[in-house]
């Protein structure tokens, strides 16, 4: 995710204070994500997603995979579903160790 969120900016010429800005967030808050310190919630993707004008599941998905993706939103959406069902999944997971 932090590489996808780090090519889009980089695609679109923008600075991380320029993303931060665009997306109501912090530069602070993107250069935590981009540099893979902390995760980020739905909310903060999706308006990570809309500067970036693309679909919020594509960035958690590896970058060759994103690229060759054009979908209609009902399928957008089940991805979306998909990728965060598999996010919680890990994160109990790995949580469920610590405790």
């Amino acid at each position: 995710m932090a590489l996808n969120i780090k090519e889009q900016r980089q695609i679109l010429g923008i600075s991380q204070e320029k993303l931060a800005e665009m997306a109501g967030l912090s530069w602070q808050t993107v250069n935590s994500i981009e540099c893979q310190r902390t995760w980020v919630s739905d909310n903060t993707l999706k308006a990570l997603a809309d500067v970036f004008n693309i679909e919020t599941f594509q960035l958690l998905m590896p970058p060759e995979t994103r690229a060759a993706i054009s979908l209609n939103s009902t399928e957008a959406l089940r991805k979306l579903a998909e990728a965060k069902k598999n996010y919680d999944n890990t994160f109990a997971e790995i949580y469920g160790k610590l405790t």
